[in-house]
């Protein structure tokens, strides 16, 4: 065998080698700081969305699949991430829950959704979200999250005829798709809040 060619080899092998080590490191290194700053993102949107909570306690969600797939929902469209319970004192005064819709114009979009104990949904905030600019961006804007501010309805209903009762999200023009998305979400947090105990929107 050719000398040059397995020395060359050799060489690959060990620059791959170095390479490779070089990387794992450098990801030790930033997982850490990574997941801190993801973790202080979450806990700010949760507050943004229950901001009288003084403390935010896990709940076991290991239902939700079924819960949203008997709402009508499929997998590849909603899933709940993840539901604290809001708390001032030892009451539990509502519920935040972490969302991921799959129908995002350029991908996933994930969010927090709070909602009190009565179905009062208190707004949302968005974790993720990677819309075009200038159009499905625009849903991080107050003037759209707003919408589902301060509201009680069973369901949000997106529409490019303008909003005229307290279900409507006037959708954002020329990002249909990301308004839509983003109040299928919200619905399906909705949709799960009616299944947890004591959960019901007045009518």
């Amino acid at each position: 065998m050719n000398k040059g060619l397995i020395r060359d080899t050799v060489s690959l092998f060990l620059i791959t080698a170095i390479a490779g080590l070089l990387l794992g490191a450098v990801y030790m290194i930033t997982e850490e700081p990574i997941a801190k700053q993801k973790q202080k993102q979450k806990e700010a949107a949760y507050k943004e969305v229950f901001s009288d909570a003084e403390s935010f306690e896990a709940l076991d969600i290991s239902d939700s699949g079924s819960v949203l797939e008997a709402a009508g929902y499929v997998a590849t469209e909603v899933t709940i991430n993840e539901v604290m319970m809001a708390k001032k004192g030892t009451e539990t005064i509502g519920y935040v829950m972490k969302v991921t819709t799959h129908e995002g114009y350029a991908g996933d979009i994930e969010l927090a959704c709070g909602i009190r104990n009565d179905g009062t949904v208190n707004g949302i905030s968005f974790l993720s979200i990677g819309e075009t600019a200038g159009l499905g961006m625009k849903a991080k804007d107050d003037v759209f999250k707003n919408q589902f501010a301060s509201k009680q309805v069973n369901q949000f209903i997106a529409t490019k005829s303008g909003a005229s009762a307290p279900e409507d999200i006037d959708a954002i023009t020329g990002a249909t798709i990301t308004t839509n998305a983003v109040t299928k979400a919200v619905n399906g947090c909705l949709s799960y809040f009616k299944s947890l105990e004591g959960g019901a929107v007045n009518e």
